[in-house]
């Protein structure tokens, strides 16, 4: 998507909610779809950070977003049930919805691998955005040009070596994808892909990598034009592909 240029108001009325959105990527994401005119629904587990990002939002004179705080390590049906009710009284559909969240400790062999910590990695990267996308499917049915992406990694499909269940749980996330694409493609208005952003400047990859240099990873304002093009109408008919935002 290196070629891709975003046009000033790409997404202009469009509601679309960031999972992750106090730092890292969500943020970065959040605040550039506010510039190109959508209304953006700030989802994350630490208010003050969602605030943040809510100030420099209405800082930078975008639409007026919305917090809702979430921890999705937790978060049980019922909570995800709540959340859905709310944005249809609040909005009424939903057009966009980018699963950015992430939760990732420590690289650590399979032998050696904390079982609570196995089952807390599955929750948030693998349960929680099908939890999401399952309570969203009304709203986002309520849309006439709705698009739903997964934040994939290679090092699922590389079975690399001490990734554990983060891997296991990408991979079950591509997987995931391709099974609701192929279902809402053909009757409804609802494309879903994946988006690999590549080694990025984020607390997840500073973990992964604690001894590089953090200025090899390029900012997570650089990697946006793909989330913009896969947000926007200019991917409509788009849909079960996974694409690699740095290639």
């Amino acid at each position: 998507m290196k070629d891709y240029q975003p046009a000033a108001g790409l997404l202009h009325d469009r509601v679309i909610l960031v999972t992750g959105a106090g730092e890292g990527i969500g943020r970065a994401a959040a605040c550039c779809f506010a510039a190109h005119g959508a209304t953006v629904i700030l989802l994350g587990r630490t208010i003050r950070e969602l605030e943040q990002v809510y100030d420099a939002i209405e800082q930078a004179g975008g639409p007026k977003a919305a917090i809702y705080p979430m921890n999705l390590e937790g978060a049980t049906p019922k909570d995800y049930a709540d959340l859905a009710q709310v944005l249809g009284t609040e909005f009424g559909r939903l057009d966009g919805l980018l699963h950015n969240a992430a939760l990732f400790e420590c690289l650590t062999p399979i032998a050696n691998y904390d079982l609570e910590l196995w089952y807390r990695t599955l929750q948030v990267n693998l349960n929680a955005p099908f939890l999401l996308t399952h309570a969203l499917l009304g709203l986002l049915n309520q849309s006439t040009d709705a698009s739903v992406v997964f934040t994939a990694d290679r090092v699922s499909t590389e079975g690399q070596a001490y990734w554990g269940a983060y891997a296991v749980a990408k991979g079950g996330a591509e997987t995931l994808m391709k099974i609701l694409s192929s279902e809402l493609e053909t009757n409804t208005a609802i494309r879903v892909n994946s988006l690999d952003p590549g080694r990025v400047r984020t607390r997840l990859t500073l973990k992964a990598y604690p001894g590089r240099d953090p200025a090899e990873w390029a900012a997570p304002e650089a990697v946006l034009d793909t989330y913009l093009y896969l947000l926007g109408p200019d991917s409509r008919g788009v849909t079960g592909q996974i694409f690699r935002a740095q290639d």
